[in-house]
């Protein structure tokens, strides 16, 4: 991204440039989050989130690989599945676990919340796309499969949002009744678990 940042510098290309100086900037937002709330968030994920802004923002728009990939947007979208349900299922699960909170919910609910949560990020994030083509004429509502209105796009879109929410989920569900260590989102919450033994009152 550097070396496309000073090629837009030396072309004049600033809208470019522009857009590839505030990705560079989005992409260490993860870690800079992290450290500002004093929150250890497992190597992995911050890695994946730094990736997905890095696939999403500079390949997608500035590379142009949403036009020239069609299935590029889907695949895109199924990972943010993933991480906004892990985020939605870690948000739960903290209040959850919370000692001074008088309330439990279900292993059910939790992993309900987390679908939820990404599937509504997900549709968010549509009304977004729309309302940014509508005002500025952009092109974020891509013609698909032969229709140009956008609605397939937007569809399937929010298809794969809900398979990678509901893979997590799942996941999460199983966690919560098993406990078992077996898989990666298992992993990553005992390791969040083990760091963070503040927001648990531990």
């Amino acid at each position: 991204m550097l070396a496309e940042l000073g090629f837009a510098l030396w072309e004049g290309l600033w809208l470019t440039a522009a857009m590839t100086f505030l990705i560079l900037l989005l992409t260490l937002a993860p870690v800079l989050m992290f450290r500002r709330f004093e929150v250890f968030i497992p190597s992995e994920f911050k890695l994946l989130a730094t990736l997905f802004i890095f696939a999403s923002l500079f390949l997608g728009e500035v590379q142009g690989y949403y036009t020239r990939f069609w299935w590029w947007d889907l695949v895109l979208h199924t990972a943010s599945g993933f991480l906004l349900g892990i985020v939605g299922f870690l948000l739960v699960y903290i209040l959850n676990e919370k000692k001074s909170l008088r309330f439990h919910m279900t292993p059910g609910f939790v992993a309900l919340f987390a679908y939820m949560f990404a599937l509504g990020i997900g549709a968010m994030w549509e009304i977004v796309e729309f309302t940014m083509d509508q005002w500025f004429g952009t092109d974020m509502q891509k013609a698909m499969l032969g229709d140009p209105s956008g609605l397939t796009d937007t569809m399937w879109d929010l298809i794969v949002d809900a398979l990678g929410a509901g893979a997590i989920a799942i996941l999460g569900y199983g966690y919560l009744k098993v406990a078992a260590g077996r898989s990666f989102l298992e992993q990553w919450i005992a390791a969040f678990l083990e760091a963070n033994p503040r927001l648990f009152n531990r």
